[in-house]
């Protein structure tokens, strides 16, 4: 089973909605902390259910269990934390929050990808989750759109 994830800063609407439809998508998992802010164009809250249903057929869902708190990313992205830090602390947040016991592990058993805005998933708090998730359950493999 693969588990998928997704940014779409510096992406183009056809370029990322080509990539969910093409690797056969059905749920998007929102994991940003704030996801309706207007610099987020097309991946508003407010708008992204229509168009993932019209244009991928697929369900969206927000979970912010797997963002991070505020303080940890302003410490990071405002206060230019070092990432080494910040990932330090994420996996400790979710080490504390469980979400190995809270997130029902059938969410994925529909095709996923988790979102967030940046551009890559190399620093990115996705790839710490499904790293996270992964080493708690195993079963799934991760793939980077």
């Amino acid at each position: 089973m693969n588990v998928f994830t997704i940014g779409f800063t510096q992406c183009s609407a056809a370029n990322f909605f080509g990539k969910l439809r093409q690797a056969g998508v059905q749920r998007l998992l929102d994991v940003r902390l704030n996801n309706t802010s207007q610099l987020a164009g097309f991946a508003k809250a407010g708008d992204l259910p229509f168009f993932l249903k019209e244009v991928c057929g697929a369900e969206y869902m927000h979970e912010p269990l797997l963002a991070p708190t505020q303080e940890m990313f302003d410490a990071f992205k405002k206060g230019k934390g070092s990432w080494s830090a910040y990932e330090r602390r994420f996996l400790q947040l979710m080490a504390e929050r469980k979400i190995e016991e809270k997130i029902d592990r059938s969410l994925f058993a529909t095709p996923t990808a988790l979102l967030c805005s940046e551009t890559t998933a190399e620093h990115c708090h996705r790839r710490l989750v499904l790293e996270y998730l992964q080493e708690k359950w195993g079963g799934f493999e991760i793939v980077h759109l």
